[in-house]
């Protein structure tokens, strides 16, 4: 076993598993990009794919002694504090079963809540997808955490701003590397892109497919998992309990 863990540790600095890959977390952030709007256009006008614009306002509510109007905004963030909980435990398990990754069946799970989701009538209470949709980001965010070695969200943008500064800012004081900050900075921008890009089409869609724009979700995740299952059941099977990185 030792030397099993030994030889899982000098691939970890070699090799990256498709889960990891960086077209996965674009295809990802463009689906999440979807689900961010799919909610705050259509179902309560709540974020769902990351928590700090319902802080936000929270506090406002609160600040203006809407507190019944404040109390609302706790119910994507009590189901996000849920998913992460649930994306910490259940992988060991499914790894026990030593048959696909927990990155590809949580994929799985994302594509059939979200059909689900689009068969339920506008006229239902948003607190349900709201609740389900906050939940499916919360087990995303947490899951995919790093494309080829580098930490990502696919879930919200911020960080991904911050890289882009960070990289500017050493390509001006730092000129001999200026070419991998360039690199690094684009692929950050990418992610930004897409996550833009998925909200753009979903506002658009909204308006025209009601409740059923959120399957145009599904199209990204259905391609991260047809990709992701392929390489769990031929290319990576013997490499299931190799853990991708950042975890």
């Amino acid at each position: 076993m030792k030397d099993k863990n030994l030889l899982h540790n000098e691939l970890h600095k070699e090799f990256y598993l498709t889960c990891e890959r960086y077209y996965i977390f674009e295809l990802l952030t463009i689906a999440a990009g979807m689900m961010g709007l799919y909610t705050y256009n259509l179902r309560g006008g709540k974020f769902s794919n990351a928590q700090t614009g319902n802080i936000v306002m929270m506090s406002l509510a609160f600040g203006e002694g809407r507190f019944s109007e404040g109390l609302y905004y706790f119910i994507p963030f009590i189901a996000y504090v849920l998913g992460t909980i649930v994306s910490e435990i259940l992988p060991e398990k499914v790894k026990e079963a030593h048959f696909i990754r927990w990155d590809t069946l949580l994929v799985g799970i994302e594509i059939f809540s979200l059909v689900m989701v689009g068969l339920m009538p506008l006229s239902w209470p948003d607190e349900v997808v709201q609740v389900i949709i906050s939940f499916l980001c919360s087990m995303q965010f947490n899951t995919f955490r790093q494309a080829e070695g580098v930490p990502m969200a696919t879930t919200f943008v911020t960080n991904h701003v911050r890289q882009i500064g960070i990289s500017i800012a050493r390509i001006i004081r730092h000129h001999e590397l200026e070419h991998e900050a360039r690199v690094k900075a684009w692929r950050h921008a990418k992610i930004i892109i897409a996550f833009f890009a998925g909200g753009a089409i979903m506002t658009f869609a909204s308006g025209h497919l009601q409740e059923k724009s959120i399957w145009l979700a599904v199209i990204p995740l259905s391609i991260c998992f047809a990709v992701l299952l392929r390489s769990d059941l031929i290319y990576e099977s013997a490499m299931l309990d190799l853990k991708p990185h950042g975890h």
